[in-house]
């Protein structure tokens, strides 16, 4: 693509309307680590890209005992680094860590992440698992939409042209809540995950699971939240025999593709293990947090 016009809004009502009102292409850039990859990719025609790392509200975040409201531009690198937002969302923390290297975390958002809408994306399992919600803002005005439903299919999401995301929402963990996430990639580091799982767990004072909720990334085309895993876990004391039930749900719910990183088959072995394995770290910090 050929970049023709930059424009640099400084409110979100400025950029809805640059956005709606362009008579060419328009791009949203969150942070670019895509963008400039896929703009070099495609076949060459005129661009507007957006930039939206100059207003406030896309950069900042709020979290107060109903939740964090988090600015889909803030980069991972300040994410990651914020104590108050780990101590609640540490799976949604470790899976912003994930992205790229160090000098890509400066760069890339979660919005981002979740905009790009890749099958293999770290922080949409972990925001499923965390209850988050998309605020989407357009020329008509907001709607709210889970991300479980913002996704919906390889590179494609629920936006329609002129919206764009304005934040997104969690609600706040009680205590004897806390998430989790983990991949699996060939490398020890930048990769892109061949399995992933954002597990979130609530416990209560007798250690029984009261509410949990299992998603899975890289193994569909796009992330998927498993009912049927969590409700495994639920009633239980996440012993053996419900993170094994849990771990077999999320394999069945599985759907990959065999490629060069690894075959179906052991995707789906793979998944059902990360599961079960970010189940057993939530339960610890759910543990922690009583």
């Amino acid at each position: 693509m050929a970049v023709v016009d930059y424009q640099a809004p400084l409110s979100i009502k400025e950029a809805v309307t640059l956005l709606a009102g362009s008579d060419i292409k328009a791009k949203v850039m969150a942070g670019g680590t895509d963008l400039i990859i896929q703009s070099k990719s495609q076949a060459a025609e005129p661009l507007r890209i957006l930039d939206l790392k100059h207003i406030s509200e896309m950069m900042s975040y709020d979290i107060s005992d109903a939740g964090l409201s988090l600015g889909p531009a803030m980069c991972c690198a300040e994410f990651t680094a914020l104590d108050d937002v780990n101590a609640l969302y540490p799976g949604l923390v470790e899976a912003a860590y994930l992205i790229g290297s160090t000098q890509v975390q400066g760069r890339a958002s979660i919005g981002g992440n979740l905009c790009n809408s890749s099958p293999a994306a770290d922080t949409i399992p972990a925001l499923m698992a965390s209850r988050a919600e998309c605020v989407i803002h357009g020329v008509e005005g907001e709607r709210t939409v889970a991300v479980e439903d913002f996704v919906t299919g390889v590179g494609r999401n629920c936006m329609q042209p002129g919206e764009l995301l304005q934040s997104i929402w969690l609600p706040r963990p009680a205590a004897g809540t806390r998430d989790a996430y983990l991949r699996f990639i060939p490398r020890s580091e930048m990769d892109i995950a061949v399995a992933g799982a954002g597990v979130s767990v609530s416990i209560d004072a007798s250690g029984t699971c009261t509410a949990a909720r299992v998603a899975i990334g890289a193994v569909a085309p796009t992330a998927l939240l498993v009912p049927q895993a969590a409700a495994a876990l639920v009633g239980t004391q996440l012993d053996e025999s419900a993170l094994a039930q849990a771990a077999a749900a999320a394999s069945i719910a599985a759907s990959p593709i065999t490629d060069r990183r690894g075959t179906a088959d052991y995707r789906r072995q793979i998944v059902g293990v990360l599961v079960k394995r970010a189940a057993l770290i939530a339960k610890q910090r759910a543990q922690a947090s009583l």
